[in-house]
């Protein structure tokens, strides 16, 4: 069904899940850490939500009318996620920082060319979501419509949250990069973490469209539902900007 949707964003999508499956190969087979941790833990987590995040907008370009417009973001999304995905899998086998890396004159390059490429992708996004405000697509109803609108809006907002850690050169506040984590996505558990925020945020994309499509019955509802997450993702920024770290003492 995806693949008839979106064959552009459903291939790549199996092609970053077989790519996370390879990294867990890759973190079992060597010793290099980054920050602490296996080096390519990093490259796994960016595959898998590379995958959810691309086969979610395959989904729902689906729906729309504007299929050339489709395809241009489609093909656009996936060679700027290729690069991206890239030059996390790259500076992992060299053992180097891919975020916040200005040590080095490549570094910095690769970090800024990565900052903008995002931006782009993130813009296009947003784009893909004013089609959805301008248009009523196929015979969706207004609750599931809205919660696809509002996910992108909220999925965009958190997405440019990761500015303020690229201004910060860290994503851990009171504290360098680094320190004791949960285990598997080793969020601080000492210190305040802005990529918690960021996480919940961005997948707003999915459970705004999933709560509007399996348990919404109304607009209001779907509405509702957004301020509060809207809310609540808020309220992880700003205890991270505080130092308090979401579950500590692990």
């Amino acid at each position: 069904m995806l693949r008839q949707r979106n064959p552009i964003l459903s291939g790549f999508g199996w092609i970053c899940f077989v790519s996370a499956v390879v990294c867990a190969g890759l973190a079992l087979l060597t010793s290099t850490q980054v920050l602490g941790i296996n080096a390519f833990i990093k490259p796994i987590k960016f595959f898998l939500s590379t995958g959810i995040f691309v086969w979610t907008m395959g989904w729902l370009t689906g729906y729309l009318t504007q299929q050339k417009s489709v395809r241009i973001y489609s093909w656009a999304i996936t060679m700027i996620l290729v690069f991206e995905l890239t030059v996390v899998v790259v500076q992992a086998g060299l053992g180097q920082l891919s975020h916040f890396n200005v040590k080095s004159a490549s570094g910095g390059i690769l970090f800024a060319l990565m900052g903008i490429a995002i931006t782009i992708a993130t813009l296009w996004t947003l784009y893909i979501g004013i089609l959805f405000l301008l248009r009523r697509p196929g015979d969706l109803s207004s609750t599931y419509l809205w919660s696809i609108r509002l996910g992108i809006l909220i999925f965009v907002v958190f997405a440019f949250e990761g500015g303020l850690m690229a201004a910060r050169l860290a994503h851990t506040v009171g504290a360098p990069d680094g320190g004791p984590g949960l285990p598997g996505i080793n969020w601080s558990t000492q210190h305040g973490d802005l990529r918690i925020a960021h996480f919940f945020g961005m997948h707003a994309l999915q459970l705004i469209p999933l709560f509007g499509y399996y348990v919404a019955r109304r607009p209001f509802q779907t509405v509702l539902f957004a301020l509060v997450y809207v809310g609540a993702v808020s309220w992880l920024m700003l205890e991270a900007l505080a130092g308090r770290p979401l579950i500590a003492g692990l």
